[in-house]
């Protein structure tokens, strides 16, 4: 009887790991602006009492967590199809995604931007992906989504990765 490390990996299971998963969490002064703000309510309390001041404090900031946590989008490309936030599209009704860079972002979001253009964005994310939507029904032209790994979704809805490669491997 062979050794279970000998043994090969099932395959009657099915994979159900996404192409593209990310949560668009506050950056460092996001989780330090909340502390702060759960603070500055202690102290305001402190003239009525320290023990409301801490109460108030505490419950402020886990409060504030909470929101922050709960109210933190999720990214993910998963059995075709792109989700961000609260919205979801199949991605063959997607065109060609295209990275956006700060200064590209910057100009997409002023003069370039289109108000029907449905929008995940966090202002703490520099980067972001723009991608056409394709479907004759669907009055929105494009989506504009916030992303840290710009190349990484990108390559998850088909389009070409960061080295120059097509998302199925082949040269591009």
């Amino acid at each position: 009887m062979p050794a279970p490390a000998d043994r090969p990996a099932s395959t009657d299971a099915p994979t159900t790991r996404p192409a593209f998963r990310e949560r668009l969490w506050p950056g460092p002064l996001g989780w330090v602006g909340v502390v702060l703000f759960g603070t500055v309510l202690g102290v305001a309390m402190l003239p009525v009492d320290d023990l409301l001041a801490i109460v108030v404090a505490v419950l402020a900031v886990l409060g504030g967590l909470a929101v922050a946590v709960l109210t933190t989008p999720l990214v993910q490309v998963e059995r075709g199809t792109l989700r961000a936030g609260t919205a979801r599209i199949p991605v063959r009704l997607l065109a060609q995604p295209r990275a956006l860079t700060r200064e590209e972002l910057r100009v997409e979001l002023g003069p370039a931007l289109d108000a029907r253009a449905y929008a995940c964005l966090r202002s703490w994310i520099g980067t972001a992906v723009r991608v056409e939507v394709r479907d004759p029904q669907d009055r929105t032209p494009y989506w504009i989504v916030s992303t840290r790994r710009p190349q990484d979704l990108v390559a998850a809805l088909g389009g070409r990765a960061s080295d120059g490669t097509a998302s199925d491997g082949t040269a591009g």
